[in-house]
């Protein structure tokens, strides 16, 4: 079901406005928009984007282009759940088989990356998968805090075998991140999330390296 960009919070009136006379009614629609395209948008500014950044970010998706860092407000994270999140974040883990979801994707290209990825994240953390929403498969338990007092539990690192490219969670911002991620292979960044077209443009072996450094790291890395 569409997420009606009003009911994000922290958008204002002003983008709002600007955003459905282009055409973007839901959050939905703005997945893998360039950033600069609706940054050039009468009354859009940074602030609503990066919630709505945050937004899609919390259900799988992201912005597109070059989407700047997110600013630093103080967050707080720790690992495990506490039950508390904010009013509108919809992704939340479900109480199904990962390796069913995997099989009954939709296209024999989705089905052999998926379980590739189950294998390597596997490897990797040791932790069983967990679908959260209705395409994320995630490792472990993270709760952050914004210093705005917005608050939600995720999963620690994770993944999505997308139609278009294969999604990857939580693997930047920790201590040796970038030079793994220098040796990883032609990839895209957004704000939390990277982007890989197909396991056969990056070297795995890197990739369950940086997998198994974001899980060991501290959760405030």
């Amino acid at each position: 079901m569409p997420t009606p960009l009003e009911s994000v919070p922290g958008i204002a009136r002003s983008a709002l406005d600007a955003l459905a006379h282009a055409g973007f009614v839901d959050l939905e629609s703005l997945d893998d928009v360039d950033y600069a395209q609706l940054a050039g948008l009468r009354g859009v500014g940074k602030r609503s984007l990066e919630r709505a950044q945050d937004a899609l970010a919390e259900r799988g998706g992201s912005l597109g282009g070059h989407v700047p860092e997110r600013e630093n407000r103080a967050a707080t994270f720790s690992f495990g759940a506490t039950g508390e999140n904010a009013a509108d974040i919809k992704t939340h883990p479900q109480d199904c088989s990962v390796s069913g979801y995997i099989d009954q994707l939709d296209s024999p290209r989705r089905v052999e990356h998926g379980r590739l990825l189950l294998e390597i994240f596997g490897r990797a953390t040791d932790a069983d998968p967990v679908l959260w929403g209705s395409s994320m498969i995630g490792y472990g338990q993270l709760h952050y805090r914004y210093a705005t007092g917005r608050e939600g539990d995720t999963f620690r690192v994770g993944f999505s075998p997308r139609k278009a490219k294969i999604s990857l969670y939580g693997l930047q911002g920790h201590p040796d991140s970038e030079n793994l991620l220098a040796a990883l292979g032609k990839h895209d960044r957004a704000v939390g999330c990277i982007y890989v077209n197909k396991p056969a443009d990056i070297d795995l072996r890197v990739l369950e390296t940086l997998i198994r450094h974001a899980w060991h790291s501290p959760p405030n890395e």
